[in-house]
Order: structure tokens, then sequence, then C-alpha cells
């Protein structure tokens, strides 16, 4: 059964892993790799990634992106939504700070953000704005 409006919204501002989906151009299927993400209800999603990474090339290539969030237990649920991109600006430690608290145990924040601050080059924060969306809870029959 597909979820209303508050369910989806709710379900994509819990921090599932996402599924990113980007075209990756003429001959190739779409690139789809995991990544952490950011959500509050009614707003856009963001995600960092690396300025030079393929994936960032990518988006940038075709303006919009798909991110997918699912889970098992107790039912399976899932969210998918797609949209374009609205606006990208160099990543800061704060946001690393923020993203990272999001998905890690309190005690490893400091550790993981000094790591990847000093080791995964420089990043962007791409903002997305959710236009379509699709989404289920298979266990609502």
């Amino acid at each position: 059964m597909a979820l209303t409006r508050e369910e989806r919204e709710a379900f994509l501002a819990e921090p599932h892993i996402a599924a990113l989906a980007v075209d990756a151009g003429p001959g190739r299927a779409p690139l789809a790799v995991p990544i952490w993400y950011w959500y509050e209800p009614g707003g856009d999603v963001w995600i960092m990634t690396g300025r030079e990474s393929r994936k960032y090339a990518l988006i940038s290539a075709a303006g919009r992106f798909t991110l997918m969030v699912e889970r098992v237990e107790p039912t399976v649920r899932y969210v998918s939504v797609e949209g374009p991109v609205v606006n990208t600006a160099p990543a800061t430690l704060e946001g690393l700070r923020e993203i990272s608290a999001r998905y890690l145990p309190a005690e490893k924040v400091d550790g993981y953000v000094d790591f990847a601050w000093k080791n995964h080059g420089e990043q962007v924060v791409v903002h997305m704005r959710p236009e379509r969306w699709v989404s289920s809870d298979l266990g609502q029959v």
C-alpha cells in the first residue's frame, strides 16, 4: 500500500542508508551506489560527495538524481524520491559532523570526521528538491 505524504516524509527522515541512482550516459546503466543523506520533512534532500568523484560528475551532468531507502522489518517498506539539483556548495566541517552524527555512534563521530576531513579530498554538498515519490509498505495488505 502506498504511504501517505506524512508517512513517506517521516520514513525518509529516518537515518537509512540510501541507494543513489543517476544517469550514467548512453550505453550505460544508471550508476547506483550507497550513500548517507539528510532530509527533514518538507525540505530538500542533501548528500555529501567528493568534488572529483564520478558520482558528482554524473549528478552535475544529469542535473538530477534518485534516492531509494528501504527496510525489511517489521514490514517491507520503501521510499524512492527523485528530483532536480537545486544547490551545490562546498562541504563544511560542521556539515560533515552533522551527517556523520546521523549515522555513527556518538563516540565514533569525532574520529571519523577528523579522518574524513583530512583524507577524503574536497567534498561538496548537493541539494535535491523532491519532485516524484514512489513508496509502499508491503505489510499493509
